[in-house]
C-alpha cells in the first residue's frame, strides 16, 4: 500500500528501446527505412524512449590486400565511400542528435556521396567537413569500417539481407516485419515507461486524421 500513500514518489525511469540498424548507404530498402520509418519515429519520440545505433556496412566484404584492408561493397565503390562518409561523420560528431539529421539528409537526397557539404550547412554547420574528409581518406576511416565489419559479422543470427534490424539486441522475422511496417507502433508497444502523446495516448492526437474542414 506504500505506493498509494506516496503518489509523489518519482517512478524509476524505464530503459529505452534499443534499436540497431545494419545497412548500406546506397541500398534502396535501407534508405527507405531510415528516411521514412527511423528518422520520423526518432523525431516523434523523446530521447529517453529510443536509443539508435547505426552500422553502415551491410553486405560489404573486407579483404586484406598485401597488408592493407580493402572493402568491396554490394553497390560498388560509391557505396563504400558513402558508408565511410557516414561512419566518419558519426566519429567526428559524436552526438547522435547532431549526426542523424545529416545522415537523413544524405540518404534522402539525390546523392549520398556528393551532398555532405550541403547537408552539413543545413543540419550541423558547426561540424568541419575537412575533418570528415581527412577521416575518409586516412587510416581512421578504414579502422571505422573494420569495426563495422566486425559488428556486422558478430550478428547472431547472422544477417541475411539489409536493412537488418535488431531490437533490444534481438532479431526475429517478426520484429523485422513490425519495425518495417510501423516502427513507431513497435517502440510504443515495447517501451515500459509512461507513453508520450505520439503513442496515441488519451490526449488528442496532434495530427488530425482525414481532411475535415
Amino acid at each position: 500500500q506504500v505506493e498509494s500513500r506516496c503518489p509523489s514518489l518519482p517512478r524509476p525511469a524505464a530503459a529505452p528501446v534499443e534499436l540497431s540498424l545494419y545497412y548500406e548507404s546506397l541500398c534502396p530498402a535501407c534508405r527507405e527505412f531510415l528516411v521514412m520509418e527511423l528518422f520520423s519515429t526518432w523525431l516523434l519520440l523523446p530521447d529517453e524512449m529510443l536509443s539508435i545505433t547505426l552500422v553502415p556496412y551491410g553486405n560489404a566484404q573486407e579483404r586484406n590486400v598485401s597488408g592493407k584492408l580493402d572493402f568491396e561493397c554490394q553497390h560498388g565503390p560509391e557505396e563504400c565511400l558513402g558508408n565511410m562518409i557516414e561512419a566518419c561523420l558519426m566519429h567526428e560528431a559524436k552526438n547522435f542528435s547532431t549526426y542523424f539529421p545529416v545522415i537523413f539528409c544524405l540518404e534522402s537526397g539525390s546523392s549520398v556521396t556528393k551532398n555532405l557539404e550541403a547537408c552539413l550547412q543545413i543540419y550541423a554547420p558547426e561540424l568541419d567537413s575537412g575533418r570528415i574528409a581527412a577521416c575518409v581518406q586516412g587510416d581512421t576511416g578504414v579502422a571505422l569500417m573494420h569495426q563495422n565489419a566486425q559488428l556486422t559479422q558478430a550478428l547472431d543470427p547472422p544477417h541475411q539481407y539489409v536493412p537488418w534490424i535488431t531490437v533490444n539486441g534481438k532479431h526475429t522475422d517478426e520484429l523485422q516485419a513490425q519495425a518495417e511496417a510501423s516502427l513507431l507502433g513497435l517502440v510504443c508497444q515495447l517501451y515500459q515507461g509512461e507513453k508520450p502523446e505520439a503513442c496515441g495516448g488519451s490526449k488528442a492526437p496532434k495530427i488530425p486524421s482525414g481532411c475535415r474542414r
